[in-house]
């Protein structure tokens, strides 16, 4: 019998009447033929709430105490869940991620799954229950409750998706599916019907907020088709998958905006072999994700080096610089923190020319200043002013018109 994961976000959960209707969605399923598992997250706001309690006590909770208390948010949930399809008539059962099997580091707030036990999650199913799993969570070598970090529900699901063997995993959400960019800035966006793993991938990791990378990583390692669609309405959603051939001829998918960043300079740096490796050895084990790196030679001695990061490890990022900054003979460090990123991605941009071209041209009639920019085979992606940056997003999606469907769109 197939599997089918069905994950539902913190709004597609947020009270009963909600609960009831994902229930409903998952018995559907069953009804079908599917073995079905579900994946929550915490209801609604339940989250933030649990942070706030805990800042009254403390402004720095210790993060191993702060995974204990968050993982009780999707443990309501699941529970809540279950309850509604007994009273539906359906057998279920509701497990933590220890009692799901996720296996995982000990980088509490932000651990890694290591390993999945999916051995009485099939048990269940195969006694006919719905399995509810509580999302973002697992459990460390010493029995630690962890927690996945932002996003960590969709990488539950997906995971569970792979280790299962599904067939697919639908991804429930307040949005139809994914557009073309931020409708909510971009009003004239439009959905798109299928994505590529690489597309979207880069698509999260540069800020937009439908999917998160990781849980995408997953679903192109493992081929696990991704289905991202509305938990408010049957209304075809956005279908997440390997690249077909007519995607070369789509210039550009999509655009997005990441704010909340912070650019650092480290100016003046040693022009030698590893003098790189040790700064960014240093980021890493001080767990500081970085983003773009872009090194200038400035003589044959010097060279300055910027990478950017979250506003959220800025101050973790600056000591960490500074704790080596001898090390590497910096003159001096510069920090700003009022950009953002606006990005075009879409694999036909590795078989056509003049998309760099098409994009400055747009930033440059509307009076942007580009701050630097960083590239990949399938991404474009500049540095502007905070304060531009939706203007900028808006011009690069009317010059790819991205207002169209696909098919209509103008190579």
């Amino acid at each position: 019998m197939a599997i089918l994961v069905q994950k539902f976000g913190g709004t597609s959960v947020a009270n009963a009447e909600k609960i009831r209707r994902a229930a409903q969605r998952a018995l559907q399923a069953h009804k079908e033929g599917y073995q079905v598992v579900v994946v929550a997250s915490a209801r609604g706001k339940q989250t933030d709430h649990l942070i706030a309690d805990a800042k009254e006590l403390n402004d720095a909770p210790p993060r191993r105490e702060m995974d204990m208390l968050l993982a009780t948010g999707e443990i309501q949930t699941v529970s809540l869940f279950a309850i509604a399809l007994w009273d539906m008539g359906q057998k279920a059962i509701s497990f933590t991620g220890q009692q799901a099997g996720f296996m995982t580091d000990d980088a509490h707030s932000k651990a890694r799954i290591e390993r999945l036990e999916v051995g009485r999650v099939r048990g269940m199913l195969d006694e006919g229950h719905i399995v509810i799993v509580a999302g973002f969570q697992g459990i460390n070598a010493v029995g630690d409750i962890t927690t996945l970090g932002r996003g960590g529900s969709d990488t539950s699901a997906v995971a569970l998706a792979a280790a299962l063997g599904a067939e697919r995993c639908d991804i429930y959400t307040d949005v139809d599916g994914i557009y073309t960019t931020d409708p909510r800035i971009y009003t004239k966006a439009v959905k798109m019907e299928q994505i590529s793993y690489d597309e979207i991938l880069e698509m999260a990791n540069l800020g937009a907020g439908v999917m998160h990378g990781r849980s995408i990583e997953f679903g192109k390692k493992y081929n696990v088709p991704i289905y991202v669609r509305s938990s408010l309405n049957d209304n075809p959603g956005t279908l997440i998958t390997h690249e077909v051939p007519h995607m070369e001829n789509i210039l550009v998918s999509g655009a997005t905006i990441q704010r909340n960043l912070a650019k650092i300079t480290l100016l003046g740096v040693d022009n030698k072999p590893g003098n790189a490796a040790t700064i960014f050895a240093h980021l890493a084990s001080k767990r500081v994700s970085v983003n773009d790196i872009i090194q200038t030679e400035v003589s044959a001695e010097k060279a300055n080096l910027s990478f950017t990061v979250a506003h959220s490890d800025l101050d973790v990022a600056r000591q960490a610089i500074t704790d080596i900054r001898s090390q590497v003979h910096c003159s001096s460090v510069a920090v700003r923190d009022d950009l953002a990123e606006v990005s075009v991605v879409g694999v036909g941009m590795q078989s056509h020319y003049g998309v760099a071209e098409k994009m400055f041209t747009a930033l440059a009639h509307k009076q942007i200043n580009i701050d630097s920019i960083t590239t990949s085979e399938i991404r474009i992606s500049c540095l502007v002013n905070l304060e531009q940056a939706e203007t900028a997003l808006i011009a690069v999606c009317d010059a790819f018109e991205l207002d169209k469907p696909a098919a209509e769109r103008q190579v």
